[in-house]
């Protein structure tokens, strides 16, 4: 069997590209995802009509849907509501912010909250994850061997070398260890605004972080894109469509070995 899905992240309504995301819509339709995962940053500074805008979008786009916020979806212009209060739109508007998880055609998901409204250091875009939290899905993740195993937010837990902002989350290098060696196949993430994917040197063998760019004018040298992701017993098929202008068109292809055929001595041997 192979499974689909759809990763789309930072939309930012408010700045976002209005063609790209219109023509998203009819783009990932045509993919027929089993699930479209969304991490993060779906309004440029947490404004009601922006969220208001992203509900309408969401609403149109392909379902089912793992969506989580970015550090963008707090109240960037109000200090007390974004201090005391960061995901009260959030929830209003979208769903929990806290987490969300799917199951079905043959996918186990999990979404987490990355972003923090308030943090005692300067950048408060920076990430933080709850590592309590984090346990709780390698469990439950590790009880479900056969499934592909997708775990989402909004910043990539490890930053990247060569990428124009980091994510700096907190505790994230070891949230990335326990989850890859939980079975974690997929750790789908944002905020980087450039697509990528790559193995990470966790558990047994690699689990993969991808991260898909952005459907705004907030571009950081690359196109707005987003993820095209197959995965059948022997690969996990990452493809980047990037829009142009009048289409999605491949941007990036990335062939990934699937990891429980890896872990199969019976498959590839020692």
């Amino acid at each position: 069997m192979t499974i689909r899905l759809a990763h789309l992240s930072d939309i930012h309504f408010g700045g976002e590209n209005v063609e790209a995301v219109e023509a998203v819509l009819a783009a990932v339709q045509a993919l027929a995802p089993h699930l479209v995962v969304v991490t993060g940053d779906l309004t440029l500074n947490g404004l009601p009509r922006e969220f208001a805008a992203a509900k309408a979008w969401l609403a149109r786009l392909a379902q089912p849907q793992l969506v989580t916020p970015g550090n963008h979806d707090t109240p960037y212009w109000n200090l007390i509501l974004r201090t005391f209060a960061p995901f009260r739109r959030y929830d209003r508007y979208i769903g929990v912010a806290e987490g969300a998880n799917f199951e079905g055609s043959g996918v186990s998901a999990y979404a987490m909250n990355s972003a923090r409204g308030f943090q005692a250091r300067l950048d408060w875009s920076k990430g933080a994850v709850n590592l309590a939290r984090i346990d709780g899905i390698a469990a439950d993740m590790a009880t479900k061997p056969h499934d592909l195993r997708v775990f989402a937010c909004h910043h990539p837990l490890i930053d990247l070398p060569g990428m124009p902002v980091t994510g700096g989350v907190h505790r994230g290098a070891r949230a990335a260890a326990r989850l890859g060696e939980a079975g974690v196949d997929l750790i789908l993430t944002g905020h980087v605004h450039n697509p990528f994917a790559l193995a990470l040197n966790v558990g047994e063998r690699p689990s993969y972080a991808i991260g898909a760019g952005t459907l705004s004018r907030r571009t950081r040298g690359t196109p707005p894109s987003f993820m095209a992701i197959e995965a059948d017993e022997e690969t996990v098929n990452v493809t980047a469509l990037a829009w142009t202008g009048a289409a999605f068109e491949t941007f990036r292809v990335w062939p990934l070995p699937r990891r429980q055929r890896s872990l199969n001595p019976h498959v590839d041997g020692p």
